[in-house]
This record gives C-alpha cells, structure tokens and sequence, in this order.
C-alpha cells in the first residue's frame, strides 16, 4: 500500500512539474515597448531581422528583447526606413516549443525512473539485513515481501540438471529394474504415446531414512537427461492462506514447460497427511491442490512424480489412488552384497586395509548414508591415530557412534563395574552357545547382529530373548540381586515376544493375549537359569577378562569358553 502511495504521489509531481514547464514556456517574457522608443532602439543598434506574431513585432538588441504593437507598426515601415528583413513567427514557435517540451518530459521521466529504481535498490539492500529478516515473521506480508517470496519461489522452481548416474547409486538392484521403462519413457515419450501406453503418473519411493531414495530419483533424471525440479514436502506449508496451493500450482506450471521432466518431492507426508482431525485448512487446501495438479496432467504431458516418505501410513488415501502414485517402490535398507558394494565405492581414493565383505558383515543394518558416515569417521579415527590407512580397529571404533550415537560414560564404582561384567558376560556367553551373532561385548556396550533375512524362525527368536534376559539371570544369581541396567533387553525381550504372538502365529494359540506372551519369557527365563547355573565356571572366567581389560572379542570369548568347559 505504501509502494503504490508513493507511486500514485511520483506521478502528480511529474505531472505538476510538466504543466509549470509548459507555463514558463508560454509566457512572454519581452518589454513592450511605444514605436518611438523601438524607432531610437533600432537606430542606436539595429537588429538582424524582426519577427512577428498575432499580436506584435520582436527584436533582439543586445541579449534583450523587445515587443511592439503589430497594428500600429507595419503601416509605417516604409516610413521608418527598416531595411531589414521581418519574418513571421507563427509556425515557427509551435514546433520549437512541441520540440523542447516533448525532450523535457523526456529527461524529466528519465529522472523519475531512475530516482525510483535507486530508492527500490536501497530499500530491497535494508530489507534483506538480519534484524528485518528477523521481523518478517511476525509482520504481515508487505508488497515487497510478496515480491521477494515470489522471487525465491522461482529459484526454487528452478530445474537442476542432475549429473547422477546409476552408476553412482549402489546397492539398489532391484529398485533399478523397476525404474528403468520410466526412464526409456522420458527418454522416448513419442514411442509410448504411439503405441497407446500409459506409464504411471507417479512413482512413491518408500523406505527408512538414509537409503537413498533422492539419490535414486536424481539418478532417474541423470539417466533419462531431463529437468530435475527438487522440492520437499514442508516448503509447501507455509503459515500465509493460499500460499502453500499457489506453489505447487506455479511448480507443476514450470515442470510442465520443461517437459519431458521430473518433479522430485522428498518427505511428502509432510504435505500428505491423511485430512480431518487437527489438520488446517491451509495443509488441506495445499494437499487438494496437489492432488487437483496430479489429476490435470494430459497424458502427453511428459511429466513424472516421484515422492519420497517413510511414513506411508499417515499419507492420505486419496493421495495413493490409482492414477496419482500408481507404482510404489520399497527401498529396503541394503542387504551384506549391497552393503559391500556401498563400501567399494565409498572407500574410492581413500588408504585401507580393510577385508571390505568382513566389514559389511559387521554392519547389519547399516543405511547407505550410514555407511558413507562410517566410512569417514573411520578415516577420522586413523587421523588421529597418526595411521596413514583405515584399519579394522577404526571401523570398530566408530561404528557404534554412527549407528546409535555416542553415549556419555559416566564413571562406576568397582562394585559396578563386577555387577556390568557379569551382566554383559552372561550375554557373551548365551550368545555364543545359542549362535547369536556379535562382534566384541564390552563393560558397558555390545554389539550384536540383527538378522539379515527375509524368514526367521520361532528358535532364533527365542534364543535372541533369551540372550536379552541372560543378563538379568545371571546378576541376580551371582549378586543376589536386580539391577536397573536391563531395563533396554527387558523391553526387547517383551518387544520379541509380543510380535511372535500377535504377528507371527508362533503361540500355542492363534488368538493371543497377554498370557500367552508370559509363557514365552517364563519359559525362555527359565531355560537360561538352567543353562547359567550348569555355565558358572565359563561365566565367571568370561567376567574376570572382561573386567581387566574392558573389551573382549568374540574370537576371545571363544577361547575362554572353550577352555573353561575343557577343565
């Protein structure tokens, strides 16, 4: 609204100031004068020539001018003996006062414009200071500021050219097959079209976090050499009503003018939300327009969705409607081939000595930006080391910190430090009989391996609950008591028993409730007992080592056991 003040007030002044040019140009500024005194004028300093108008006779003498009455001069110039020649004026001074009015409003409106775009500069260069940046959020939004959004929704409209290749993304076999008629679709939309096929408008990536799903839509665009337009699912939110809407609509627009092209939305359950409940009508009006967009695509459009979530449950259903992301993708985390693979590319260009499949075995579990994290903390670790290569023993270092985050250790007691030593050697020692996979047990840490694959059986999820409550067993046996450390294995082993109840059918009855889920524990607690109680030699000597030096791998742990129950 100021803006436009200040606008409309620029132009009643151009205007005022134009109209008092045109004024001061009209008006004659020469001295009347009798023909007397032109007659003496004249004769002390004859001029050139004399003009004439309408009204009266003009002449210059000596930088000034002077005008005579018309009328009463003409009849006697033959008596006053002018000589030289008198001109008419009339023509003359319309085209002389059009000429320099017409550059006067010229030079005028030049100054204009450049007064305002010098103001626009300087007001834009004290907008964009921190303290207003600041304030904005609380202000409404100014016309400036609309202009400002505007200008940043156009760069973030903007396509990227993606460089990224398959080659570049590793351990997605699968996921490959699948993209790959999508990609010889953008690469020769015409043949499809010809042929009256129909390829999905949407594609919905789905997976856990760090698996690679937005490396993998910028390897669709990389491979099929169109138009990348990224954008994430919360900068459709915006707190102003209708803003959210006018973004996708003005990104589908731009997509559209690119096309073949492909518009990426990463993390679109934040724009995707299931509707009703506490929703508010912005993310309502923001997600029907997103839907209004998917829907108005023409089939020659050449445009194609790819969404990004982990949260597939809490996306609308209209949303998932055939028609809008007719093709779902899982992008499961990377399996030990996979994860190799991921090693050998991520340790490109960087000393090691690494048994690279070992390493992978090591990392259930492990996400692919998990591995590249890994990877350079280890080559970290060597750093400090002083080490000119990544060993093993940086790997091992780290690799807890990267999956779980690094835990304060706080400082125990000796009398603690026995009470942990039995607790995770217990664990070492279920685990070893009941082949549970690890790698090192530790005073305050272990490090056991998810099961990487598909079908798992009622044996190998019992015996992972009974190493969870080994711990607890064999504390109570040894010191008499329960302490609070096993509060994390308690909840697995609840968490185990609970799924193969209500998930798996591995109950005594198919319609379970909580009864059944306590045979389970009671049943693996009480099994455990028997086997600590008969393992007392090979726990105590386990715990002893573990106690001195604080860590023991399972080659280790090996060695101890199969001594101990050798005497």
């Amino acid at each position: 609204m100021q803006r436009s003040k200040s606008l409309i007030i620029g132009l009643i002044s151009l205007v005022l100031i134009a109209v008092l040019v045109v004024i001061l140009l009209l008006k004659d500024s020469s001295e009347l004068v009798s023909i007397k005194q032109a007659q003496e004028l004249i004769e002390s300093n004859p001029p050139q020539k004399i003009i004439f108008d309408r009204d009266y006779l003009y002449f210059d003498i000596q930088d000034k001018r002077y005008r005579v009455n018309k009328e009463s001069v003409l009849p006697m110039v033959g008596y006053l003996g002018w000589d030289f020649p008198i001109e008419s004026k009339n023509e003359r001074m319309k085209g002389e006062m059009i000429g320099e009015l017409g550059i006067l409003i010229v030079i005028l409106l030049g100054l204009a414009v450049l007064f305002q775009a010098f103001k626009m500069i300087f007001n834009k260069n004290k907008d964009a200071s921190p303290k207003k940046v600041a304030s904005s959020h609380f202000d409404a939004p100014s016309p400036l500021s609309s202009l400002e959004q505007s200008n940043n929704d156009a760069l973030v409209h903007s396509p990227l050219s993606s460089s990224v290749t398959f080659k570049d993304v590793a351990g997605i076999s699968e996921v490959k097959e699948e993209l790959f008629e999508i990609i010889d679709y953008l690469k020769n939309t015409k043949k499809y079209q010809d042929l009256g096929i129909k390829l999905p408008k949407g594609v919905l990536l789905i997976g856990p976090p760090g698996v690679g799903k937005t490396m993998i839509a910028k390897a669709v665009a990389g491979e099929a050499g169109v138009p990348f337009f990224y954008q994430s699912g919360s900068s459709f939110v915006q707190i102003y009503v209708g803003m959210g809407a006018k973004r996708v609509r003005d990104l589908f627009l731009r997509a559209k003018s690119k096309s073949p092209s492909i518009i990426f939305i990463d993390e679109i359950d934040a724009v995707g939300k299931a509707r009703g409940n506490t929703r508010s009508d912005e993310r309502e009006a923001t997600l029907n327009q997103l839907l209004t967009e998917m829907d108005g695509f023409e089939d020659s459009s050449g445009v194609i969705i790819i969404g990004a979530t982990n949260k597939i449950e809490v996306l609308d259903e209209a949303l998932l409607r055939s028609g809008r992301f007719d093709r779902r993708i899982y992008v499961e985390l990377p399996d030990l081939n996979e994860r190799e693979h991921i090693f050998e590319v991520y340790l490109q260009g960087k000393s090691h000595r690494l048994d690279v499949k070992e390493v992978a075995r090591l990392c259930v579990g492990f996400s692919g930006a998990a591995i590249a994290s890994l990877v350079n903390e280890s080559a970290l670790n060597a750093l400090r080391r002083k080490s000119p290569v990544i060993e093993l023993e940086d790997i091992l270092a780290t690799k807890d910190k990267v999956l779980v985050g690094k835990k304060k250790r706080l400082s125990f007691s000796e009398k603690e430090k026995e009470i942990l030593a039995t607790y995770q050697s217990a664990k070492a020692l279920s685990a070893y009989w009941l082949e549970v996979d690890f790698d090192k047990i530790s005073l305050i840490a272990d490090s056991f391996k998810e099961i990487d694959k598909e079908l798992v059986s009622k044996t190998e999820l019992v015996n992972k609950i009974k190493v969870a409550l080994a711990g607890n067993i064999a504390v109570e046996m040894m010191h008499h008591q329960i302490f609070s450390n096993a509060q994390e294995d308690i909840a697995k082993a609840k968490e185990i028993a609970t799924q193969m109840c209500e998930q798996y059918g591995m109950a005594e009855r198919l319609m379970t409730d909580s009864s059944d889920i306590l045979v389970i524990l009671e049943s693996a607690k009480k099994e455990m007992s028997e086997f600590l109680s008969d393992s007392k030699p090979a726990l105590m000597k386990v715990a002893k080592h573990l106690l001195a030096q604080e860590r023991l791998s399972k080659e280790e742990i090996k060695t101890l056991i199969d001594d101990a129950f050798e005497r």
